[in-house]
């Protein structure tokens, strides 16, 4: 998919969330091998190093591998944003990012704006391909942008099947954005929805391809994550076949508006 500022991104991605740093370096070795080229990992996660490993060490050139991460909650304020951005890079040893996202929007903790500017200044300097947000709702992205000429490229936000956000994706697609959903499956919790087995019994696929295809003909990019091979090829494999329009609809008629994961609105992190 093309970006808002012309950067290529994988559609599908490989994300290392809950994958411990002793596991990490190996299971993305794994997932490249499999044929992925798009790694999503993030401050947070402690793992951001052996994400680097893996990246240098899998022998596939760096232009073809697609690297995100996250700005960690406790580095919002203009000069620790441009700090922790630094030691990212050096964790990882590389010299440039793919996309670098402010995590969480916490208005009650700080202003995003402020970070947000020192993700433009990471960006004109060339160190990071493009710039973007993670779980920010549109009064969180109207704010940002009546602030800055910068557009976020990608936000990362969480959907699954009982959890459509037409709004938010809406709003994105409004104004260029694209969306990039996390917990795609649920935590698995879709997987045994007799609406999704149906559809994945009558087409000889899984659950989790069903929903994961769901996903990107919706147009969004996605980053399931496992630490099995055979999980890995079932998830990279959702291009060869195709829901119907009823098989959309029907998936998508499953939404509850429920998260598995905190509201934005609500979650203000103080560390």
């Amino acid at each position: 998919m093309r970006l808002n500022n012309d950067v290529r991104i994988p559609q599908i991605g490989f994300g290392t969330y809950q994958i411990a740093p002793e596991e990490t370096k190996e299971a993305v070795l794994t997932a490249l091998d499999v044929g992925y080229r798009h790694i999503d990992t993030a401050q947070m996660y402690g793992n951001e190093r052996q994400v680097g490993e893996a990246v240098r060490e899998s022998g596939i050139d760096r232009g073809e591998i697609f690297v995100t991460t996250k700005l960690n909650n406790s580095f919002h304020a203009y000069d620790d944003a441009l700090k922790a951005f630094d030691r990212s890079l050096e964790a990882m040893g590389l010299e440039q990012l793919d996309l670098f996202l402010i995590h969480w929007p916490l208005p009650a903790v700080g202003d995003f704006t402020e970070t947000w500017s020192a993700l433009g200044e990471i960006y004109r300097s060339g160190r990071c391909r493009a710039m973007g947000v993670s779980n920010f709702n549109p009064p969180h992205l109207r704010r940002l942008m009546q602030k800055s000429d910068l557009v976020p490229a990608v936000n990362q936000i969480e959907v699954h099947p009982y959890l459509v956000q037409d709004e938010v994706r809406a709003y994105d697609t409004e104004h260029g954005i694209a969306t990039e959903p996390w917990s795609p499956i649920a935590q698995g919790l879709v997987l045994d929805d007799p609406v999704i087995k149906g559809i994945a019994d009558r087409l000889g696929r899984t659950p989790a391809q069903v929903t994961l295809r769901w996903h990107v003909q919706r147009g969004d990019i996605v980053i399931p994550k496992s630490v099995r091979r055979s999980r890995m090829e079932e998830n990279f494999d959702i291009f060869s076949f195709t829901l119907t329009e009823e098989d959309m609809s029907s998936i998508s008629a499953l939404n509850r508006n429920e998260r598995t994961g905190p509201d934005p609105d609500t979650f203000n992190w103080t560390g």
